[in-house]
């Protein structure tokens, strides 16, 4: 089960963190990512992390800007949003997605994969 937090509604410029606990195994049994949906779109990948902790990826629309993160301890996944633009206006969500790469984690946006999905958080960009 992946429960999210965060969100909200937030200036052009501003930041936002989300935060998504996983129950069960421990973080470095998946690969965890973040998409969004926006209105009228298809949901898109934004970033993930690999098993190892040591990988991330971003989608270009938002590399330098988002950081995604994890807390073995806390056994929860974050994305720390700064600058944000209108164009990051969405529902976000987090995926956990049990792979046996450890190195990698783009294939968590593969077409054919399934993970496990929080329950969604907006996020709207507005002034």
């Amino acid at each position: 089960q992946l429960v999210q937090s965060g969100g909200g509604l937030v200036q052009p410029g501003g930041s936002l963190t989300l935060s998504c606990e996983v129950s069960g195994p421990p973080l470095n049994y998946y690969i965890l990512g973040w998409f969004r949906q926006a209105p009228g779109k298809e949901r898109e990948g934004v970033s993930c992390i690999s098993r190892s902790g040591l990988t991330t990826t971003y989608a270009d629309s938002v590399k330098g800007r988002f950081t995604i993160s994890r807390d073995a301890a806390k056994n929860t996944v974050y994305l720390q949003m700064n600058s944000l633009k209108l164009e990051d206006t969405a529902v976000y969500y987090c995926a956990a997605d049990w792979s046996p790469d450890t190195a990698l984690c783009a294939t968590i946006f593969d077409k054919g994969r399934h993970p496990s999905w929080g329950q969604g958080t907006q996020v709207t960009v507005s002034s």
